[in-house]
């Protein structure tokens, strides 16, 4: 995507401060996004974001929130829509995993906790952002969901159950967000190199280092967020101009996942 194609246009990256969503901040600025960076507990991440895109010659600012929480999603989108005089770009990026336990053994506090984030953050988060993003003549939406909604593996339904919400969301704002110009699409990771991808390859792979697994995975590599923001800019870039409601796998061709 050449540098520009996303001129004059606001995003919002939830999650922004770090791996997937970090990756996504920086590209979208890279095709001439100015970006607001959402965090949640790393403010100096976030900063460091902020940083690396201002140096690009794009507008930045960090806002920290619990995008669980929904008071603080109306505070931020409002904020985030004074501070630079619109918003046309959310990206629902925010994630955390589950802790691999069966549905027997799942404790209900981690499954309120996982499905908050997944499910009802993109929910609160869209629910504030659209009235800024219909104000545009073309507006985005995008949820970060999941390879893990193709399968539902064991271990991991809080996660699953989370992700599968999210991209009903997805397809549902698609529908009802047409009219008004605003297209909705899904991007679905399969592990990806990150804090979460490194904790995932120790827990389910065993492996110290996530690069342990490049040569078992598609093109001899595991993704990395690049892979993944690619198809974000994309989406919400002029090159689209006609596809809403619709989901991307970042997986390979669907041979990638843990052994």
């Amino acid at each position: 995507m050449s540098a520009g194609q996303l001129e004059g246009r606001v995003a919002l990256v939830t999650g922004g401060s770090r791996g997937i969503g970090r990756g996504i901040a920086l590209a979208l600025a890279r095709a001439g996004a100015d970006v607001a960076v959402n965090y949640r507990g790393n403010a100096d991440a976030a900063e460091d974001v902020v940083a690396e895109i201002r140096a690009m010659g794009r507008s930045a600012q960090a806002y920290g929130a619990s995008v669980d929480d929904f008071a603080q999603c109306e505070a931020m989108v409002e904020m985030v829509a004074t501070d630079f005089g619109g918003l046309s770009i959310l990206i629902n990026n925010a994630g955390i995993a589950s802790r691999g336990q069966t549905v027997a053994d799942t404790d209900p506090a981690e499954m309120e906790r996982v499905m908050r984030v997944h499910a009802f953050a993109p929910h609160f988060m869209s629910k504030f952002a659209i009235p800024h993003l219909r104000k545009n003549h073309r507006a985005d939406i995008v949820m970060i969901s999941s390879v893990a909604t193709l399968n539902h593996a064991a271990n991991g339904a809080p996660y699953n159950m989370g992700k599968a919400a999210c991209e009903a969301l997805a397809l549902t704002l698609a529908k009802e967000e047409q009219k008004n110009g605003i297209r909705v699409n899904i991007v679905a990771p399969s592990l990806t190199v990150s804090d979460m991808g490194q904790k995932l390859a120790k827990a389910v792979a065993g492996v110290s280092d996530i690069h342990e697994l490049d040569k078992s995975f598609p093109f001899g590599r595991v993704s990395v967020p690049e892979d993944v923001a690619a198809a974000v800019v994309w989406l919400v870039s002029p090159a689209n101009a006609y596809a809403s409601g619709q989901k991307i796998n970042i997986d390979g061709g669907g041979m990638a996942a843990l052994k």
